[in-house]
């Protein structure tokens, strides 16, 4: 479903997006290529899909044959951050044109009580900014992290490393199809956590 945005005479379509923002390729433990990864995520309906690669495995280059949009679908080159909070936690960082958003990933993987992943996002905020959190791990739901004491947009994904696990979870947003307005949507709290 499309609708425009009728606000001012330079108003810019805004269209519903479905998206995906942490999938894994053969640059660092995913099964399928970083084309192949597009590709399939092409076929399942995706508006925009970010490829986000653990940054210790990451081969150099990796993406750089990938496009900025394929059939009208925006990828976005990212990376799955390590940083030590009291253990290693993982980071994604989507990056746009100009706007870069960051998210605390699947913290149900972290085997901690909901008051110690508080504590391990804010201690992550010490060394970047978090502007949502993950509440799915490998794209099932995880309602734990789902609640208010976690004060940040809440947000579904795969964590895709085959085929099989591609198209579990997603986000759903009413935006301009640009990289920049999908990260100010999610960042404003405008997605929609969505499921297979």
């Amino acid at each position: 479903m499309h609708t425009r945005n009728t606000v001012g005479k330079d108003a810019q379509p805004t269209a519903r997006l479905k998206g995906a923002l942490h999938t894994h390729s053969t640059c660092s433990d995913g099964e399928l290529t970083p084309e192949q990864v597009v590709e399939v995520y092409e076929k399942l309906g995706f508006d925009f899909v970010a490829l986000t690669d653990h940054d210790f495995l990451m081969k150099p280059g990796c993406y750089d044959s990938l496009p900025d949009t394929r059939n009208g679908m925006v990828i976005f080159r990212a990376v799955e951050l390590t940083l030590f909070a009291r253990g290693y936690m993982h980071i994604g960082k989507i990056s746009g044109e100009r706007e870069e958003l960051y998210i605390f990933n699947h913290p149900a993987q972290y085997d901690m009580t909901l008051d110690q992943i508080v504590d391990r996002i804010e201690r992550v905020r010490k060394v970047v900014p978090i502007h949502a959190v993950e509440v799915t791990s490998q794209g099932f739901y995880t309602p734990e992290y789902d609640v208010e004491s976690i004060p940040y947009p809440k947000v579904a994904s795969d964590d895709s490393h085959t085929e099989f696990g591609c198209g579990r979870a997603w986000i759903e947003l009413v935006s301009e199809k640009s990289k920049d307005a999908i990260i100010r949507a999610i960042k404003e709290g405008k997605a929609k956590i969505a499921f297979r």
